[in-house]
């Protein structure tokens, strides 16, 4: 920021007082600014106060009162920057919340009006609605699912096509903008002009802008010539070359790339492409990923849309998190190229993969190769390259590793050489690399092994960042090919461009914002990049625990720390589509109810920053937690594995030790023991359950009045139907929740094992705890455990075999955590869920016995069986039993145990509800089956559709009985 002064950060009260006479509203909680501190990168800013823009005025209003203030201005989309281009000391700006809208989309102009926080992917989608599928939006980085227009503008996005489709500058035709002067401009690809030609004010700075510019790219023509643009990834610094006369003095490409420090983006005007009508994934298998990288020059030769790349170790970490058949599809080697091919017509592009597997497999370096024409291969292999940044980040293989250096660029022809000299350079520092990336546009991502903790560990960070910066500039490349400068990278522009370009940046910034507030730390007089490091001063100390969270990175450090530190940022839990989590925050898009922001204030705990304090007593840490449904899918939906319901039920069991609880803790999390009650009187609870009595019950226990409390089963109801065979060849468990409202599940399950041709010894007399479990009483649950594993480990191997989802979880993932013993291991190896179980045996080549099987069905996949048994199972029963069409309602139900019967989060629940079930029964007739082998999701069956009755797999399947009936 040169020739300005630095902005000062003033007290929030001040600040937020501003805002509120200028009517916008702001949020400087320290748990809101814990949320804001990060992005997707190694660094940690605090912010003073974090707004919510609804349009275009409060941007104004907002800017205007930072303006007055000194304060600093960082406009932030879906914080996954790993260059930390969207953290900042000052007020944070967070677009995605609201001014997220797609406009007009124009077919014959090729273009669509867009809000800066619109994402990515929603904007692809809703652009091929609009046209039938003719055109789409192109560029499509991994984080599409989340990251927003206007961030991709910020940091010039390019994504898996860019070999075909480039960068987001080549898809800009206007950009609305706000300047620190609170002028409105619109740059556009010949100029800049006022926005809004009434606004005099505008128009005369838009004036003094282009005089500016046009100057400025004149007296400098030779150096931006000879310096900026040479290769196709140049990312770094300012893309001044677009305002040279050969480009037309194309403004709006020129503000691609300047990461919020000239202007703030309200809107744009984005450019279509065409989609192709036909697309087919080449895989290609080779030794590594020099050998990979050397065959891209051929590749290209054949026009592919994208050419991306990825190696053994992340895809070992897919696996070993979400099943061996998470990756379909991929040929021998231990590095893989992923090469689209598309084209007018099927045939003819699969004779050009043919083409392509011949010349390569010539050309000697092919290990193997093969076309993915299966859809599920297809996304599969897919989502290992989108979610590679998430999976090196805590590999299979142990350890842990983080960008800084993971963003370098060359030309496609001299990839090879630069990754094997890079190779060496990290093997002279000790340090390993982690590749995945866009081979075919020479953009190389890497997570690297630094040890950021530590003094010394940071000393090599920095010295080798500098080391590799001089490397990639001796091959004629870029400091960043995709995800900007920022406080990564803007220390090290001078070592790619001479002093003059540099003095250019500078002044080019001064320009556009004379005051000097936006976005300060990056791009011109930048903070030092080993500055802010989220991980550099976290005080070391031993946080007991429950659960075994597994062994630390390294001797001395905490597993506690270890594991809320697992969360990076990447954001997947922010996504609209794709898994289940993150449904508290697809109900209310607010930051504090994504996976991310809870981790992120957790790691503030361990910090002990003063933004959130008091550890295990974290007010704060509550509060991001209340909304948590404990679904367990980040444990395996979030690319870097974080389990926020293990950490909720942790620190819950911490913060209210000695601490009265919540009344529902007491009437939902004691459960079973009240189960043993009830099932004595049953007949007596549930009449007077159904009087106004009941209603009184509900609410004494903190229970919602709004919900019908389910039917509680006589004692020993379960066993009718039940064929108990002591020497079964699996042990049917029936667990508490089938046993105290669900008996006839039992006698389900045990009639179809035995069509399966198993027969099966049932056990009744354990419970698995999960009622203490999410609610923090761990004490209680690892008693419970403890028994279960005592009663279940009968010395043999048979699989154990448990009816309802969420306990076959419990049994399998919390048993040996919470109950570190060698019994406790053998009987978890053993626990299946009843779905996944009888797919083994479909698969197996047992077909289920034709009978009355509905031809359409919806499918509400229990959220712990989805993410500890994975989600394919039930799926793949009800095609062997012949149910045609399957409607997935994929998505947390709402309710999760106790979550939806809990009188605070009733509308929560609800609102969960509304992402994906309770569409899939208003799009289905009665004569679809509902199928929710979950206890929980059956009694968000009866709330939704009460004429319509969720059933569980065993049921629908039962071929003795007629519990498979709809209705």
């Amino acid at each position: 920021m040169t020739d300005t002064a630095a902005p000062k950060v003033q007290h929030d009260g001040e600040l937020l007082e501003a805002l509120a006479r200028a009517g916008v509203r702001a949020d400087a909680a320290p748990r809101r600014r814990a949320e804001y501190a990060y992005d997707a990168s190694n660094y940690r800013v605090e912010p003073v106060a974090v707004a919510f823009p609804r349009s275009v005025e409060d941007v104004v209003a907002a800017v205007g009162v930072c303006r007055e203030l000194g304060t600093p201005i960082i406009a932030r989309g879906g914080g996954t920057s790993m260059a930390g281009n969207a953290v900042g000391p000052g007020l944070v700006l967070d677009f995605s919340r609201h001014m997220d809208r797609v406009g007009t989309v124009d077919e014959d102009a090729g273009t669509v009006d867009v809000e800066p926080g619109v994402v990515l992917a929603t904007l692809s989608r809703d652009v091929e609605r609009a046209t039938a599928g003719r055109c789409t939006f192109a560029p499509d980085p991994s984080s599409k699912s989340r990251a927003t227009v206007g961030g991709a503008i910020g940091n010039d996005a390019c994504g898996n096509h860019s070999v075909r489709y480039g960068r987001t500058s080549d898809h800009v035709a206007e950009i609305d903008l706000v300047t620190s002067e609170g002028a409105r401009l619109t740059a556009t690809e010949s100029g800049l002009r006022a926005t809004d030609p009434a606004d005099a004010r505008s128009v005369q700075r838009a004036a003094e802008l282009t005089e500016s510019l046009t100057r400025l790219a004149q007296e400098h023509l030779s150096a931006l010539r000879l310096e900026l643009g040479r290769i196709p990834r140049q990312v770094s610094g300012y893309h001044l070359d677009n305002l040279l006369p050969e480009h037309r003095f194309n403004v709006a490409r020129a503000v691609v790339g300047s990461e919020g420090t000239w202007a703030v983006v309200v809107g744009a005007r984005m450019k279509l492409v065409p989609k192709p009508a036909s697309a087919l994934l080449v895989c290609l298998g080779y030794r590594d990923v020099v050998d990979a990288a050397r065959d891209v020059p051929a590749i290209l030769e054949f026009s592919p849309a994208a050419v991306e790349g990825t190696d053994a170790a992340i895809v070992a970490t897919m696996r070993h998190r979400r099943g061996e058949d998470s990756v379909l599809g991929l040929p021998d080697g231990q590095a893989w190229l992923f090469v689209d091919l598309d084209g007018d017509d099927p045939d003819s592009v699969s004779a050009l993969a043919d083409r392509l597997l011949e010349r390569l497999g010539d050309d000697g370096r092919l290990v193997q190769g093969r076309k993915a024409a299966d859809p599920a291969e297809r996304a599969s292999l897919w989502r290992v390259r989108e979610d590679g940044a998430g999976l090196s980040s805590r590999l299979a293989s142990g350890g842990e590793s983080w960008p800084g250096w993971e963003d370098a660029a060359v030309a496609p022809e001299r990839l090879a050489d630069y990754l094997a000299d890079l190779r060496e350079l990290l093997a002279a520092h000790e340090l390993t690399g982690v590749m995945y990336g866009h081979f075919g546009a020479g953009c190389m991502h890497i997570r690297i092994t630094y040890d950021l903790r530590s003094e010394h560990g940071r000393r090599v960070f920095r010295e080798f960042t500098r080391q590799a910066a001089e490397l990639v500039v001796r091959h004629g490349g870029s400091l960043s090919g995709e995800h900007g400068d920022g406080r990564a990278r803007s220390e090290l522009l001078p070592i790619m461009y001479s002093p003059e370009v540099m003095a250019v940046f500078a002044e080019s910034r001064r320009l556009w914002d004379p005051v000097g507030v936006l976005n300060p730390g990056s791009m011109t007089d930048p903070d030092p990049m080993d500055d802010h490091l989220a991980l550099a001063g976290v005080p070391e100390r031993e946080w007991r625990t429950s659960f075994d969270l597994g062994p630390a990175p390294a001797p001395g450090r905490d597993p506690w720390v270890h594991a809320v530190q697992g969360c990076i940022g990447v954001g997947r839990c922010r996504a609209d589509t794709g898994g289940v989590m993150c449904p508290s925050y697809r109900a209310t898009r607010d930051e504090k109810d994504s996976t991310r922001g809870r981790a992120r204030v957790l790691q503030e705990v361990v910090r002990g920053a003063r933004t959130v304090e008091e550890g295990w007593r974290s007010e704060e840490a509550r509060e991001v937690l209340d909304l948590c449904l404990s679904c367990k899918a980040c444990a395996t939906d979030c690319p870097a594995g974080v389990d926020m319901a293990t950490y909720k039920a942790e620190f819950y069991d911490h913060y209210y030790r000695r601490r009265r609880r919540p009344r529902s803790h007491y009437s939902l999390g004691w459960l079973p023991r009240w189960l043993r009650l009830t099932g004595r009187v049953s007949g007596a609870v549930n009449a007077v359950l159904a009087t106004r009595l009941g209603k009184a019950f509900a609410a004494a226990g903190g229970l919602t009045t709004r919900r019908a409390l389910p039917r509680f089963a006589r004692a020993g109801e379960w066993r009718r139907g039940i064929v108990d065979d002591p020497a079964g060849s699996v042990v049917l468990f029936v667990d508490t929740f089938t046993r105290g409202f669900r008996p006839e599940v039992a006698g389900a399950a045990s009639r179809v094992l035995a069509e399966a041709g198993d027969t099966a010894s049932c056990s009744a007399d354990a419970c698995c705890g999960l009622t203490w479990i999410s609610t923090g009483q761990l004490r209680t649950a690892k008693r419970m455990l403890a028994r279960a594993a005592a009663a279940l480990d009968d010395g043999t191997d048979r699989p154990i075999v448990v009816v309802e989802p969420s306990c076959a979880a419990a049994l399998r993932k919390d048993l040996p955590e919470l109950v570190p013993t060698e019994q406790a291991e053998r009987v978890a190896r053993r626990v299946r869920s009843f779905a996944a179980h009888v797919a083994d045996r479909v698969a197996a080549g047992w077909q289920p016995a034709p009978g009355e099987v509905p031809e359409r069905a919806v499918l509400q996949t229990h959220c712990h069986e989805h993410s500890v048994f994975g989600p394919q199972a039930q799926r793949a029963v009800l095609a062997a039993a012949g149910v045609d069409e399957v409607v997935d309602a994929t998505g947390c139900c709402g309710v999760a145990g106790n979550f939806g019967f809990e009188a605070e989060h009733y509308d929560v629940s609800m609102q969960v509800a509304e992402n994906a079930l309770a569409p899939a029964l208003r799009a289905t007739g009665a004569d679809a089956a509902v199928l929710t082998d979950g206890f929980s999701c059956a009694r968000q069956i009866d709330q939704l559709a009460p004429e319509r009755r969720g059933l569980h797999l065993a049921q629908l399947l039962d071929p003795g009985d007629d519990q498979h009936s709809i209705s």
